[in-house]
């Protein structure tokens, strides 16, 4: 059964939502060559704490860091440590947080330093097949809109689509039904009732769409260990028009200032 959300609940969401925008512009002003990963992991977790909420991801299932911080070859999952952000290096900082009961959630890969043209053009392309898929959150579509929304720009490039995580629903729990896939055909899955409130987040590699899963329990890897991008957005399900309730502002603002 899906779950669709009262207006009190959506707009907590939105709070914690907008809450994880603000940690990971905040956590993009010390992106840069020579930072350590747990430096990055620390400052986020200290923001959330002093905004009044709790790390979403702390503990989650055992995870050890308040963000998942993923490089390179890296497709989601990746854990906090000394590791050093190079130039040419990109990472996905996924970051979730808690308030009152409800979760936000929410990703960006960012760019270290001067990165290959290749890999800034994943970077787009992810991001641009975020927002299609996204658009096609209104009540009456079906999950299989926003799965071939985002397949259908991604494929004519070439890129693998990582088939065995997908986006979600969320709410009291970070992971709700339904699953939403990042491939699939239009018109099929699950109908969106009004006020579903639900995570995109496409996951795209350079080259292969496989991916492997470290010893750790938790690093996921693309198989042939080239680059993989991520985004991700929290949006309510409307009648009319996505309501998105995480923003990228805070992030824009501080790249914008970075360039």
């Amino acid at each position: 059964m899906l779950k669709p959300k009262s207006e009190e609940e959506i707009e907590v969401l939105r709070k914690s939502s907008l809450l994880v925008g603000k940690t990971l512009g905040e956590v993009a002003k010390y992106i840069e060559p020579g930072v350590q990963t747990k430096k990055l992991d620390r400052i986020a977790d200290e923001f959330i704490r002093d905004h009044g909420a709790v790390p979403g991801f702390k503990g989650y299932g055992g995870f050890p860091g308040s963000l998942c911080i993923s490089v390179n070859d890296t497709v989601v999952h990746g854990i906090p440590d000394e590791r050093v952000l190079k130039d040419g290096d990109i990472v996905s900082i996924d970051c979730g947080t808690i308030i009152e009961g409800y979760y936000g959630d929410s990703a960006y890969t960012f760019a270290v330093g001067e990165i290959a043209e290749e890999v800034q053009k994943l970077l787009y392309r992810t991001q641009q097949a975020l927002y299609r898929g996204v658009e096609k959150a209104v009540a009456g579509n079906r999950v299989g809109d926003i799965s071939h929304a985002v397949q259908s720009y991604i494929e004519q490039f070439g890129y693998g689509i990582v088939r065995e995580l997908v986006g979600h629903g969320v709410g009291k729990q970070m992971h709700e039904k339904p699953e939403i896939p990042n491939y699939g055909r239009q018109g099929t899955g699950a109908k969106f009732p009004d006020g579903l409130v639900i995570c995109v987040e496409p996951m795209i590699n350079l080259g292969t769409k496989d991916i492997m899963q470290e010893s750790d329990g938790w690093t996921i890897r693309t198989a042939d260990h080239k680059p993989s991008a991520h985004y991700e957005l929290e949006v309510a399900v409307r009648k009319e028009k996505v309501d998105v309730l995480t923003s990228y502002k805070e992030v824009e603002e501080v790249l914008n200032k970075k360039n």
